[in-house]
């Protein structure tokens, strides 16, 4: 027999089967109302995080919360609603609520479950290896950020405050179910240990920051290597300066490089596809990123922070290639947004799953290191700053630091410019991507070199 998560030590007050008799109750009452169809689901969070700055205790907080959601169908007029009294009475009233605001919410033609079809079986769900509970106790956690932020301080004496570093040990489950025959839930864990130091003094200071984050609290990198590794970004960032406005390569640090695969997917996701409202409108097929580009999407990676045997409305997952040799292979669609678009689901409801973004050039030694040789002389961004996105238009501008590259070799930190393009001719001008892969939450990718952008400088 599985063990529930209420049996493991997680910290849970309720297990599967708490939950699968909640989430069949409230599917019953619906239909009693005369509902058309309906999905619900029951979920439990609990967790602990420590923060502490400058060698000093500054809180504990220890969070749980619970909640039953409920939509209704009746035709094709829908209604929500949820509550986190887990009674029969209270479930009985919530499931009244969404179904009284489905019988006056406007039809709505392409509202609904799935189609069946494109649910996931039980059988075809596969155990991920998500849950690891961290059985640590506040003593414990704030003794890990105080070594965090110690080796910080101890990396140089230029280091001289702290934002303070912090300690999240996070975990959750959830069943959910539809009357289209989706049935299935799993329990999740989420780490993490982070700081932020400062380094200089007066009108030369400089922060940066640094974290780990898994699902196992076995798989974090140490305390001391996240605090010398923040310490050691802060320290390389000081007696910044601007530079003269210019066009040059840019080289995106792998966790910012990231942030460009996630505007990649803003912009060929439904939403933005159904309501026009994104400058890659129809580019199924079509030439968005340099020929030497993939995208591949896998949700069944073991302990993978985007992993999931199906999306948000129980729609089986599957692995794909999103993007292969610069061509857009896939949109990622709901199933409302697929109908919207006289297409199928993708089983991206709730978003991605695991990115990948490679290219066909890298080799092994396009280290960091590497990839400034290639940059040549250039722009290296570390930091950006403001949501200068415009996802119409493919617009990009955002305040930005780093370090000016030339011959290969960083010659100095720089601070307050504003780096500007246009998405479309930075896919397109994607020169390298680095071999120096990084994993920021769902999504994984090297460092990234895009061929010329403005700088506006001084």
């Amino acid at each position: 027999m599985n063990k529930t998560p209420a049996q493991d030590g997680s910290g849970f007050s309720y297990n599967r089967a708490d939950f699968e008799e909640l989430v069949d109750f409230a599917l019953e009452h619906a239909r009693k109302l005369g509902a058309t169809d309906a999905g619900a689901e029951a979920s439990e969070g609990c967790g602990l995080s420590v923060s502490v700055r400058k060698g000093e205790l500054e809180t504990v907080e220890r969070n749980r919360d619970k909640s039953l959601g409920i939509t209704v169908y009746v035709g094709s007029q829908r209604g929500n609603a949820s509550t986190s009294d887990f009674s029969r009475p209270a479930i009985e009233r919530t499931v009244q609520a969404a179904y009284d605001i489905a019988r006056f919410t406007a039809q709505d033609p392409v509202a609904g479950l799935p189609e069946p079809e494109d649910v996931a079986p039980l059988a075809e769900q596969p155990d991920l290896d998500l849950f690891h509970p961290w059985a640590i106790t506040s003593e414990q956690a704030a003794e890990l950020a105080l070594r965090c932020e110690r080796a910080a301080f101890a990396t140089d004496g230029r280091i001289t405050n702290s934002e303070g570093a912090g300690v999240s040990a996070q975990q959750s489950h959830f069943f959910s179910a539809h009357t289209h025959g989706f049935r299935g839930g799993y329990a999740s864990s989420r780490h993490s240990i982070s700081v932020a130091p400062i380094a200089g003094r007066g009108d030369d200071m400089q922060r940066d920051a640094w974290y780990s984050s898994m699902r196992s609290a076995d798989e974090l990198a140490s305390p001391e290597s996240v605090g010398r590794y923040a310490a050691e970004r802060a320290l390389a960032r000081l007696q910044s300066r601007k530079i003269a406005t210019r066009e040059c390569p840019i080289l995106f640090e792998s966790p910012l490089a990231a942030g460009l695969l996630g505007a990649y997917v803003q912009a060929t996701s439904g939403g933005s596809l159904y309501r026009k409202s994104t400058f890659l409108l129809d580019s199924l097929g079509k030439q968005v990123f340099a020929d030497h580009i993939d995208v591949v999407e896998d949700p069944f990676v073991k302990r993978g922070k985007g992993s999931a045997a199906f999306d948000e409305e129980g729609v089986r997952t599957k692995p794909r290639k999103v993007v292969d040799g610069g061509r857009t292979e896939g949109y990622f669609l709901s199933s409302y947004s697929a109908r919207k678009l006289g297409m199928r689901t993708t089983g991206n409801a709730g978003g991605s799953h695991n990115l990948s973004l490679t290219s066909r050039l890298t080799q092994p030694g396009d280290d960091l290191p590497g990839m400034l040789r290639k940059l040549g002389t250039g722009l290296f961004v570390i930091e950006l700053m403001g949501q200068g996105v415009n996802y119409v238009t493919g617009d990009y501008s955002r305040g930005a630091s780093g370090f000016w590259v030339e011959n290969g070799e960083i010659a100095f930190p720089v601070q307050e410019i504003t780096i500007a393009g246009n998405l479309k001719d930075m896919f397109r001008g994607i020169e390298a991507v680095g071999a120096d892969v990084y994993n920021y939450g769902a999504k994984s990718v090297g460092s990234i070199l895009v061929n010329r952008m403005k700088v506006a400088g001084s």
